[in-house]
């Protein structure tokens, strides 16, 4: 069953609490506005370029499979989906993980337009394609399967509206992986593969284009980002019941033109709350067993897109750049648990962020979904708050990633 708090047309959830102040953003609602008569997305019309060709990425790096000696891949490796191309490109993070020195060390096919990925304890990459999801053994690095979606998701494609997988997560015990699937024009869906099988094993009905998906800590409940519903709806991983919750702290005027909708989200491991960051200006803290949203404040002032928690609780937030004149250009956010801020200029727009798994340093996926990107990757060294970030060639319009 779909138990919706409230319906599409953005009437309240009954019993949901939003608290903390509109800022400078809400009064340029206008901006959305216009865009609404424009598109059906993030920004002011679907504009997209040739796949591996743009003004800012420059050619293709080629990978050098003398890095990785054969059938076996580094510890620490970069895994990056090549939104631009139909493959992932394994990274060689270069010295200590600085990106200095680094560069690709070969790149499977995997599907049409990969989007994001997630990596189990077994070495197997599980990569949502338009087509299906791809299974990878990143040790041997071979493709092992594609599974297909049972979602109808229309032609397979390519560019930032295409039908298929976006948001992707593996369940705690790794035995079942959870895909969120676009469905152009209508709401998504989360795909359940059991993990053994490879196979589809239950669908559940969720928001407008899943950007992102992520699961509780204890593997009961997953939580599907819809771009285009401002919601976040959550999935029981037994029964695979819904229910929606409103995430909207600007309010949803502008519907699917408006600007300010959520993208991606991390789950807090002490108490399971979802953070997902607006703006540069708010970041919306929901408690799923209650749907009451409060707002922080944040800093950047700029688009975001992208989120991770360092181990330490550190959260990462991809800033995309300016949607406004009064906004900032692209960044990295390193908020502290106490919410003190560290923003960090990057060199144009970026998508999405991993961490080490000492904390110690960031890698920032330069291939965002529109016009602008990069073939490569940022990394932030987050100890050292003086060094200046290492560019690294990675991939073809890299948008997911995760650390081997």
């Amino acid at each position: 069953m779909n138990a919706f708090d409230h319906d599409r047309a953005g009437r309240p959830a009954a019993g949901r609490r939003v608290t903390g102040e509109r800022g400078p953003r809400a009064r340029r609602l206008a901006l959305g506005l216009v865009a609404a008569a424009l598109l059906a997305g993030c920004s002011a019309g679907p504009t997209e370029a040739a796949p591996g060709a743009s003004a800012a990425a420059g050619t293709v790096a080629t990978p050098d499979p003398s890095r990785a000696p054969a059938g076996r891949t580094p510890d620490g490796t970069l895994l990056v989906a090549d939104f631009g191309s139909d493959t992932v490109t394994f990274v060689d993070p270069g010295r200590d993980g600085s990106g200095k020195g680094g560069a690709p060390i070969a790149s499977v096919k995997v599907g049409t337009a990969p989007y994001g990925l997630v990596v189990g304890e077994d070495g197997r990459a599980w990569v949502a394609t338009a087509e299906g999801v791809a299974v990878v053994d990143t040790r041997e690095r071979t493709r092992l399967a594609l599974v297909p979606y049972e979602t109808e998701s229309g032609p397979v494609t390519t560019g930032e509206y295409r039908g298929g997988g976006m948001g992707i997560a593996l369940a705690p015990d790794g035995k079942h992986v959870y895909v969120g699937v676009n469905v152009p024009g209508g709401d998504g869906a989360v795909e359940v593969i059991d993990t053994a099988t490879r196979e589809v094993t239950g669908t559940a009905p969720v928001g407008v284009r899943p950007f992102d998906v992520d699961v509780s800590p204890d593997g009961r409940e997953v939580y599907a980002t819809g771009h285009d519903s401002f919601d976040v709806t959550a999935v029981d991983a037994d029964s695979l019941e819904t229910r929606r919750m409103e995430v909207a702290p600007y309010g949803t005027e502008g519907g699917l033109g408006s600007w300010l909708k959520p993208h991606y989200a991390v789950v807090r491991p002490e108490d399971g709350t979802l953070l997902l960051p607006f703006e540069g200006e708010r970041l919306a803290v929901l408690d799923p067993r209650t749907g009451e949203v409060t707002i922080e404040p944040m800093t950047a002032n700029t688009h975001q897109h992208g989120a991770a928690l360092a181990p330490d609780g550190t959260l990462l937030v991809v800033g995309t750049g300016p949607i406004g004149p009064d906004d900032e250009d692209p960044s990295l956010t390193v908020r502290s648990p106490d919410g003190e801020e560290r923003v960090v200029p990057l060199d144009g727009p970026h998508e999405d962020v991993a961490v080490s798994k000492d904390g110690r340093t960031a890698y920032v996926t330069g291939g965002f979904t529109r016009d602008g990107y990069r073939n490569g990757i940022t990394v932030v060294d987050l100890d050292d708050e003086k060094s200046e970030p290492v560019l690294l060639e990675a991939g073809n319009r890299p948008l997911g990633i995760a650390i081997l």
